[in-house]
């Protein structure tokens, strides 16, 4: 009896990826543990743009980064913020979305799009690059 192959699961997740952090670590491992393969939209400085300030690093050195986790099967631009066109072209069976992102102008049509799983995952402020930028300027600002 020859056994049929089953089908992969592919998660895809997100990120900008400046000043990467346990956030972003633990949204990853949880993605790889729901699946097979997980697919990593690394967002241009164009698709970061369209919600926040420009990033410090480069959006070379930020998928590279990426890239390098063991966790992580493929890495791919994300151009706009929204991962909808992504996802209709990969076609993932699970997107894992942060909690963050509840109320985005994308997040509603991302619903009805999206033909897979959606799975909000927990934001913790305090674990964000925004954060973190916040912190490293406030030490700059006292050390003086």
């Amino acid at each position: 009896m020859i056994a049929k192959k089953k089908k992969q699961i592919l998660v895809y997740v997100y990120v900008c990826g400046d000043i990467l952090h346990e956030g972003h670590l633990l949204q990853m491992e949880n993605g790889k543990a729901l699946g097979d393969k997980l697919i990593v939209g690394v967002l241009t400085d164009k698709a970061v743009m369209e919600k926040k300030e420009k990033p410090v690093m480069e959006f070379r050195e930020r998928l590279r980064l990426v890239q390098s986790l063991k966790c992580v099967d493929c890495v791919v631009p994300q151009d706009e913020y929204s991962p909808l066109s992504n996802l209709k072209s990969m076609q993932p069976d699970i997107l894992m979305e942060s909690a963050s992102h509840i109320g985005d102008f994308y997040l509603e049509e991302l619903k009805r799009e999206f033909q897979g799983r959606i799975i909000m995952t927990p934001y913790f402020p305090e674990q964000s690059s925004t954060a973190i930028k916040n912190k490293i300027k406030g030490q700059k600002n006292n050390e003086v």
